[in-house]
């Protein structure tokens, strides 16, 4: 974060309009003060405007335990990938995994972590639509349909929100996704049947194979019939290669990788990315995990070997200017600057629908510095966010904090400047230190002294993100556009609130322009 004196101005949004406020501007732009609801209601099913996705249902939980199994006794997807790209190399034995794409100018969409089917995805669809409806394709990154990945929930988390976007939709596949084996995935966006089966070795391989939940059946007739009444159109119709692809355009290389469930590649796939990143043509990573988050390396492990997807990315010869992961629900940008001087910009952006993952536990940053790190929702919008959740759940309305008080606090917790203006106090009462503390923003550099000693860092995830998720505005989800011209690579964050007055305009959170030549 920056201090007030040193706040940038607002990002431009395409054709050069001056941009509405965004949250780095006024609470307003934050979607604190909704003028309006959103129309986004009109797009869901009937019975889905009133049921909600939730993720403290026990029987949601108990449909995406293949997580844990696979933590637990080991990661089945890499073996099982295989199986499926050996499928496809059957089918059709040249190809390369690659698509071409001739034009040196285009632009596309990209949504992260979609596939909830309820109101905070379906509130994404209204702005996207606003801004990106005459990009060239949209890329889903990571984890399409939650919580199994089966081809069951298709028409109501894919095919019905987006079938007003136009264009193509590629993806490259989340953990939930390969709850199911990725069966559901491989069908819809690569065309190919079949199913394969997790192998585990060992003793508690049987115990594991006990554990993991098996995909319900496919009804192919009923897929077919939600594709062609939702996207049926003859300009939205497209194939993958396969679950892992690489998009060839004159001026830059976009290439997607799969990192199955606990963020890994295996050995072929690995191989393939070597291969494709190759040459001094610039280069985009699309990931199903990110790189770097939560002011953490995550370096993504290759199978069998020590080198890491991080080695490749920072491989001189490989010329990546830029990687984007999915998984964390919100939106992260990390410019780093490496030791022989080139600068790689890491992002999270995985606001497309689901959960918003706290960004006021994010410490610091120590990756880059904290002028080089911009996060949505902001962390004090953030921390407001989850103190009136808390509030309302335990009776205590002494937790709610409002918006300007809860940035304080944060700021005062990191030792940082408070990124929105305002001419409220700089220094937080009591109160809201103590909120802050227990809600889980970490120490920035400040000495520890005060009673808030407190272990609040240590509370699971799950407790702080996946139990806390609301349907009322402001949502604080987000989707990036993506610019590519002969010279230029620019990436937009949107951010979406659900408010009525912002699904045409939405504000852009954030932008950076990346030289290609």
């Amino acid at each position: 974060m920056v201090a007030d004196d040193q706040l940038p101005p607002s990002p431009s949004v395409p054709g050069g309009s001056p941009a509405p406020d965004s949250s780095r501007v006024s609470e307003a732009g934050a979607g604190w003060e909704c003028g309006s609801p959103g129309s986004f209601l009109e797009r869901m099913p009937l019975a889905d405007r009133m049921r909600r996705f939730s993720w403290r249902h026990p029987g949601v939980l108990w449909r995406s335990r293949n997580d844990w199994v696979a933590k637990v006794f080991g990661d089945p997807s890499n073996a099982m990938r295989r199986a499926w790209v050996a499928a496809l190399r059957e089918r059709d034995p040249g190809s390369s995994f690659v698509m071409r794409k001739t034009s040196e100018e285009f632009s596309f969409l990209l949504l992260g972590d979609t596939g909830e089917g309820d109101r905070s995805q379906y509130a994404v669809v209204p702005p996207m639509l606003a801004v990106g409806a005459d990009t060239d394709f949209m890329v889903i990154c990571s984890d399409v349909i939650y919580p199994g990945g089966e081809a069951a929930d298709y028409e109501a988390k894919f095919f019905r929100p987006y079938a007003d976007y136009p264009a193509p939709i590629y993806a490259i596949p989340g953990n939930h996704d390969w709850y199911d084996g990725l069966r559901g995935f491989m069908r819809v966006f690569c065309g190919l049947e079949g199913a394969h089966e997790p192998r585990w070795r060992g003793p508690l391989g049987p115990l594991a194979r006990l554990l993991w939940r098996d995909p319900a059946p496919i009804d192919d007739g009923e897929l077919a019939v939600a594709r062609e009444r939702w996207r049926g159109a003859r300009s939205q119709r497209a194939l993958q290669p396969g679950p892992y692809w690489a998009i060839d355009a004159p001026s830059l290389r976009i290439i997607g990788i799969d990192t199955g469930i606990t963020g890994s590649i295996d050995r072929d796939q690995a191989a393939w990315l070597r291969e494709v990143s190759a040459g001094p043509k610039p280069k985009l990573l699309l990931t199903g995990k990110p790189l770097i988050v939560d002011d953490r390396i995550e370096p993504g492990p290759i199978e069998g070997e020590q080198a890491t997807v991080a080695d490749i990315v920072t491989d001189p010869a490989h010329r990546y200017v830029a990687v984007i992961g999915g998984d964390i629900h919100n939106y992260q940008r990390y410019s780093r600057t490496l030791e022989d001087g080139r600068t790689i910009e890491y992002l999270v952006s995985g606001g497309g629908g689901a959960f918003m993952h706290a960004t006021h536990t994010i410490p610091k940053t120590t990756v880059v510095d904290e002028d080089d790190f911009r996060c949505y929702p902001l962390r004090g919008d953030s921390l407001s966010r989850y103190s009136r959740l808390y509030a309302r759940w335990l009776r205590m309305k002494w937790l709610a904090l409002e918006p300007q008080e809860a940035a304080v606090a944060v700021a005062h917790r990191l030792g940082t400047g408070t990124v929105r203006k305002s001419g409220g106090t700089l220094r937080p009462s009591a109160r809201a230190r103590l909120v802050a503390a227990l809600l889980g923003v970490p120490r920035g550099h400040r000495p520890r002294r005060g009673p808030l000693r407190l272990p609040v860092r240590k509370l699971p995830q799950r407790f702080r993100s996946e139990f806390a998720d609301w349907d009322t505005p402001p949502f604080f989800k987000n989707f990036l556009r993506v610019d590519v011209t002969a010279d230029t690579l620019t990436i937009r964050c949107y951010g979406v609130s659900g408010c009525g007055e912002q699904e045409s305009r939405p504000p852009c959170e954030d932008e950076v322009t990346i030289p290609l030549r």
